[in-house]
């Protein structure tokens, strides 16, 4: 078989076959982290959402206005293709108010934004594809918006039956006005609603200057006791047309997930982090990070963790290392094995 190269298609083979050969086609073509869900540090099971949170998988927070109204949590139902999704499950009849909001969302960093240019009159579009299953069926809503919030593009896609997983995608023309932030700070957040009142709700299918989260008119998931709501699967790419889902390997997007969130285990031998004496009679752990933070961190330790002989003190002036200390007492981390130990938080 013989091929040539075409500027415009790609690979052309002779038998009239083609291969995108675009820049987005390669390489980060997905600007999502985990839209397939498959990466869950905090392992945190069943979560009611009772403040807005990362508390699901990773790079995906939970939000609400009024807690208590659903649940999240990781979940094996799943499309052809995939081992996870995000489950949301409503936990009773809300009817929401006018200033009401419940979603759950994933903030993209600007620096894996800024080629879009959004914000200027070369700004590309882009399109979002998904996967999603519900109980409920109709017209459900999402948003698309800028750090600031007041840039926002609601969006709608129709699921036609009852748990069943449906794939869907939304081509958006790049906003050529606003503010995008294109450093470490959130270059776009990207929203699925679960219900939201008329105040937090816009006309579908245009850029607008206001603060909306989802669509006037959307499927309030939250609004049927005992509704679900499954998505997994979530690609954004430039350009107008939903490619094929971009599988990373799993080691490569668990380091994408870290630069945001990692943690370190309590091994086997059932302790961590070990203080060492140094300078001045103090002691001294460095826990290097295994991926470069996107800021730095807070640090915390795990709920099942804790400390022993003395209270460490957690410095985190640097993205590639944390250090603790304290002046006079050895000390050690416990917990059980497998227990999540130390945590370094720079979620967006």
């Amino acid at each position: 078989m013989t091929m040539t190269i075409n500027g415009t298609s790609g690979l052309v083979f002779n038998d009239a076959s083609t291969q995108n050969t675009a820049a987005t086609g390669f390489g980060f073509k997905n600007r999502i982290i985990n839209g397939d869900m498959r990466i869950n540090q905090r392992a945190l099971g069943t979560v009611t959402v009772n403040t807005s949170a990362y508390n699901t998988v990773d790079r995906w927070q939970a939000n609400q206005t009024s807690a208590g109204k659903y649940s999240v949590q990781q979940s094996s139902v799943v499309p052809t293709g995939f081992t996870n999704s995000i489950l949301c499950t409503s936990l009773s009849a809300y009817s929401v108010g006018s200033s009401d909001i419940f979603f759950i969302q994933q903030n993209i960093e600007g620096f894996n934004f800024a080629d879009m240019s959004w914000g200027t009159a070369s700004a590309s579009p882009i399109t979002l594809s998904f996967w999603v299953r519900s109980s409920l069926t109709g017209t459900f809503g999402g948003c698309l918006a800028n750090s600031a919030h007041n840039r926002s593009y609601p969006f709608t896609y129709t699921i036609s039956a009852a748990n069943t997983w449906e794939q869907k995608s939304v081509t958006v023309a790049g906003d050529t006005t606003g503010t995008w932030v294109t450093d470490n700070g959130v270059g776009l957040q990207v929203i699925f609603g679960l219900g939201g009142g008329s105040t937090r709700s816009g006309t579908a299918g245009s850029w607008q200057a206001s603060t909306f989260y989802t669509a006037t008119g959307a499927t309030s998931v939250v609004g049927t006791n005992g509704a679900t709501f499954y998505i997994t699967g979530v690609q954004l790419e430039k350009g107008s047309t939903a490619t094929s889902f971009d599988y990373r390997p799993y080691g490569t997007e668990l380091a994408l997930c870290q630069r945001y969130y990692e943690v370190a285990q309590v091994p086997s031998s059932t302790s961590l982090w070990v203080g060492a004496l140094g300078y001045a009679s103090a002691y001294y752990v460095y826990w290097p990070f295994k991926v470069t933070k996107r800021a730095s961190p807070t640090l915390s330790i795990g709920s099942s963790a804790s400390w022993v002989g003395a209270t460490a003190t957690a410095f985190a002036g640097s993205t590639e290392v944390a250090q603790y200390y304290h002046a006079s007492t050895a000390y050690y981390l416990s917990g059980g094995s497998g227990v999540v130990g130390t945590i370094a938080s720079a979620e967006l």
